[in-house]
């Protein structure tokens, strides 16, 4: 065994500078002084650390209700002051868990959750927070809550209300909804 682990090679640098990402990655966004602005969107979102904010995408930021590009600056700098960057590592996001199984669903079942969005007919101001949240499909619409989409900007209670009436019509629910 002795004369085997002479070969092995253990890089203590790198394990190191990992560590130091790793405690970098884990400061929560509240250690640093933001706008109450800045605060509440990223709390709204469930940002609460420098990784989380390292694994959401400008655009993901901005299709937030209330967050500008006063916002995106404020925290782009506060990145920046630690080396990272927004997006850094958004690749390596977690795909949301969906929350019903093709597999398990009818022919007929599994086409209504591919039909594009577009077939719902939703107003302007609905549209364009599907599109802002990269949702095409019926099916990836069924895997948001009401509060995701309650998050997009110029989407509010009416929008929601519209968005319900026209999955009811096709008897499906958003997700968590009963």
């Amino acid at each position: 065994d002795a004369d085997g682990s002479r070969d092995m090679f253990y890089d203590e640098e790198a394990r190191r500078q990992q560590d130091r990402m790793s405690q970098v990655l884990s400061i929560p966004v509240t250690d640093f002084e933001l706008s109450v602005r800045s605060r509440n969107c990223l709390q709204r979102m469930g940002v609460m650390t420098l990784g989380d904010l390292t694994e959401t995408t400008e655009q993901e930021l901005l299709s937030s209700k209330n967050f500008g590009e006063t916002s995106l600056i404020e925290i782009r700098e506060m990145l920046n002051s630690k080396g990272l960057e927004l997006g850094q590592f958004a690749h390596q996001k977690r795909e949301q868990e969906p929350s019903f199984r093709a597999e398990d669903m009818s022919p007929d079942e599994r086409a209504l959750l591919d039909r594009p969005i577009s077939d719902l007919s939703l107003s302007v101001r609905a549209r364009k927070c599907m599109v802002r949240l990269g949702l095409t499909t019926v099916g990836e619409l069924l895997r948001r809550t009401p509060d995701d989409l309650l998050e997009c900007k110029n989407f509010g209670v009416t929008s929601l209300n519209e968005v319900r009436e026209k999955l009811t019509a096709h008897g499906l629910k958003l997700r968590g909804e009963a």
